[in-house]
């Protein structure tokens, strides 16, 4: 005969129906997140023979901001939407990321070829290949077209540069983080150059290669800010003072800022007219996009070769662009001075795990690794003197710190 159960047994049925019952209503009420990476094909004609990944993170709603985002050297478009920490505004604001991909077919060391004629005038190459990914994403994600921004690193930074010069009607604004003003080089010889030691412009000859780009082009300029790190001897500094010649001259505004602000990381912003061009200087920092890892509302990124621990661009960029959505996530309290001159100091960066890389002494000079000069590469940080500056000598380096690398692993 069957025996009634316990009030024991009757109790732990109870406790453990009641617990089945919060853990479904909790699973229900946390969606998955399912959102991830993902390549694109068929998005335009493509000549300049780009590969195209998207993201869209859960939850975004019509008519989103979105972000484009161009890797550096050596990089590809999984380094950088796994590294600069775009991602995390993505998830909590809700805005797009198109990330368009170098090929090794195009570029040997997968730098976009911001020095090419035919991959930076408006209508051609790589620049149309972007462009018709902007419009992929306006067609099949419902993207708003008045709210599209782009932001890159090193070649990356000159290719940004070239779409908001070519394309001034599709970005509303855009970074360009160690970077090269727009039509410094038109081919690899004077490419070097423009790297290191810079090519010094008027800022009216500087504004005037950004408005042939598009002739007859009477609309909107987008916004622009540059990012630079202070001790970059990759890409010198002196092409972000150019940079700056370059945009606030086509904004039609002077090159004397209006307000110095001091940022973490010994970073100082400078202004310039109507908040139309931004300068961030990073104090100590080398060669790569400034990050910031941590929980906290303004870090962001993963410290790793060429994302470099100091500030995180991609927050402050963002608030910039207004995609937070009127959201307040303000980080720590910055100090503004009126002064024209900025005075940033030297922070120490911390120190990033060890990267071996072993390569051409060129395309250790092309990735940012090492310099150039008189013929011989030397390692970026140690100075360690690498051999002959070419395609045939190669080289074990190994990354001891930010900007640092020296030979031997």
């Amino acid at each position: 005969m069957r025996r009634p159960p316990s009030v024991l047994t009757r109790l732990a049925a109870a406790l453990a129906g009641a617990a089945l019952a919060v853990t479904a209503a909790v699973v229900a009420a946390t969606p998955a997140q399912a959102a991830t990476l993902t390549p694109v094909s068929g998005f335009g004609s493509n000549p300049g023979n780009l590969g195209m990944y998207a993201y869209r993170p859960d939850g975004l709603p019509g008519n989103a901001p979105a972000v484009v985002l161009l890797h550096g050297c050596a990089q590809n478009a999984t380094d950088y939407f796994t590294n600069s920490g775009w991602r995390k505004y993505a998830d909590q604001w809700k805005f797009a990321l198109i990330l368009p991909e170098q090929k090794s077919g195009n570029n040997s060391s997968a730098c976009f070829n911001w020095f090419e004629s035919g991959d930076t005038a408006r209508g051609q190459g790589e620049a149309l290949s972007v462009r018709q990914m902007v419009d992929h994403a306006k067609a099949n994600y419902g993207v708003n077209p008045a709210r599209v921004y782009v932001s890159g690193l090193s070649a990356g930074g000159a290719m940004a540069a070239t779409m908001l010069a070519a394309y001034p009607e599709v970005f509303a604004g855009g970074s360009i983080v160690a970077g090269i003003p727009y039509r410094c080089a038109t081919s690899m010889v004077t490419a070097f150059s423009c790297m290191s030691p810079g090519v010094d412009k008027s800022p009216a000859a500087w504004g005037d290669l950004v408005r042939n780009a598009y002739p007859g082009y009477a609309g909107a300029r987008p916004k622009v800010a540059i990012w630079h790190g202070a001790a970059d001897y990759t890409v010198a500094t002196a092409n972000a003072t150019e940079s700056r010649d370059q945009w606030t001259n086509v904004a039609g505004v002077s090159q004397t800022p209006t307000s110095t602000t001091t940022l973490p990381a010994g970073t100082t912003q400078e202004t310039y007219g109507n908040d139309r061009v931004r300068v961030y200087r990073v104090a100590g920092m080398g060669h790569g996009t400034p990050v910031d890892p941590g929980s906290g509302a303004d870090q962001c990124g993963t410290a790793a070769a060429y994302f470099l621990d100091t500030i995180c661009s991609a927050y402050r960029d963002a608030l910039w662009f207004g995609l937070n959505g009127g959201s307040t996530t303000p980080g720590p309290t910055p100090t503004v001075t009126a002064s024209p001159t900025p005075t940033p100091t030297r922070t120490p960066t911390p120190t990033v795990a060890p990267t071996c890389v072993t390569a051409s002494n060129y395309a250790h000079v092309t990735a940012g690794r090492a310099y150039h000069s008189l013929g011989y590469a030397y390692a970026v940080g140690s100075n360690q003197r690498m051999g002959l500056y070419n395609v045939f000598a190669s080289t074990t380096l190994k990354q001891t710190g930010p900007a640092h690398w020296v030979i031997g692993c």
